[in-house]
């Protein structure tokens, strides 16, 4: 699954369109290299996203087929640290 698609499915990010905004201003690392809206995901990847105040590092435990429900986001995911 592409990284926008899949920050956007699992609700890290709320909209796709940010999602690709943020990785081409360089802000979204993949196993600590910078990533582009359309990096394959894996399972075990590490996701760094650099927000202005904070920083959020989440390891990709699912990578799902389609659309998810609000109540299995969170599953898609594990947060390392804030």
């Amino acid at each position: 699954m592409r990284l926008d698609k899949f920050l956007k499915v699992s609700r890290i990010i709320k909209r796709r369109t940010v999602a690709n905004e943020v990785c081409d201003m360089a802000r979204v690392f993949v196993n600590s290299n910078p990533a582009k809206p359309a990096k394959q995901l894996k399972v075990g990847d590490i996701i760094t996203i650099e927000y202005k105040v904070k920083t959020l590092v989440v390891k990709v435990l699912k990578i799902p087929n389609g659309n998810v429900s609000v109540n299995e986001a969170d599953s898609l995911y594990e947060v390392i640290s804030e």
